[in-house]
């Protein structure tokens, strides 16, 4: 599984998250501690957002403690709100245009987690993809289309209920034509103003989630897994929750794509 962490806040040094502290984004790539899959070597990104409404995008296949390139930039870039990721695939080829965030205008996106037999109907699900976002599809991931299936139900407007949506039909999908687990998900993606992200399993084994303010830093990070595990004051986001950060306010909801489809969970 994939390891992520975000921030949201005053401008922040990328470095600070992504390679300075004991057990940083780097760090878990190496020796990821939440997740089955203890080494994340199959690429990185990170999205920034600064001067212009559509984020700043770095991303490579190389593991993330091996290139140089990525500490330089992390420690050069200062943002109010960014996105990293370190990749473990699973099952697509390890390309660039493969690793997260995902860009489309001034949305950014990460995943962690999987769509259980996405490969089987790979095919159905593109076709969810509104042809306008379908020019966008770059890479062959199920979180990229995920992505992008809700950019078409509206994620300008209406963030949580298109990702809610998504979801549901991915999870339909999986369910006719795939295998479990059908869904799990852990994601962050914003618009450049708003930090969002979500928790949600089709089982019990909903990939984690972790957020806390930080008085020093004065924003918000929200991870996979913390980045600092003495001192930090993380709270754990319960399974099936949408959270938004924006300023100094948390705000989280329930998230159930359930109420879209009624009887997902007795498709077979």
């Amino acid at each position: 599984m994939c390891r992520w962490a975000a921030w949201q806040g005053a401008p922040l040094f990328v470095s600070e998250i992504l390679a300075a502290p004991e057990h940083s984004l780097i760090q878990q790539s190496r020796e990821a501690a939440k997740c089955k899959t203890a080494i994340n070597a199959d690429g990185f990104g990170v999205a920034w957002y600064d001067q212009r409404p559509e984020p700043g995008l770095y991303r490579d296949v190389y593991p993330a403690w091996s290139d140089p390139n990525l500490r330089s930039i992390a420690e050069q870039v200062r943002s109010p709100l960014f996105l990293a990721h370190v990749r473990a695939s699973t099952g697509t080829a390890t390309s660039r245009n493969n690793c997260h965030p995902f860009v489309q205008g001034n949305w950014s996106f990460m995943h962690n987690g999987q769509i259980g037999g996405f490969e089987g109907f790979r095919r159905q699900a593109e076709h969810l993809i509104s042809d306008a976002h379908y020019l966008c599809r770059k890479g062959a991931t199920d979180s990229e289309a995920l992505f992008l299936i809700a950019c078409g139900l509206g994620l300008d407007v209406a963030p949580k209920e298109a990702l809610e949506q998504a979801i549901a039909q991915l999870e339909r999908l999986s369910n006719l034509h795939g295998h479990g687990p059908h869904m799990r998900c852990a994601a962050a993606f914003s618009d450049g103003e708003v930090l969002y992200a979500v928790r949600y399993a089709s089982d019990h084994l909903a990939p984690s989630l972790f957020y806390q303010w930080s008085d020093a830093w004065q924003g918000w990070a929200v991870v996979s897994e913390p980045y600092d595990l003495d001192h930090g004051n993380w709270i754990e986001v319960p399974k099936g929750s949408f959270c938004r950060f924006e300023g100094r306010s948390c705000e989280i909801t329930s998230f159930d794509p359930h109420r879209h489809h009624p009887k997902l969970q007795q498709v077979v």
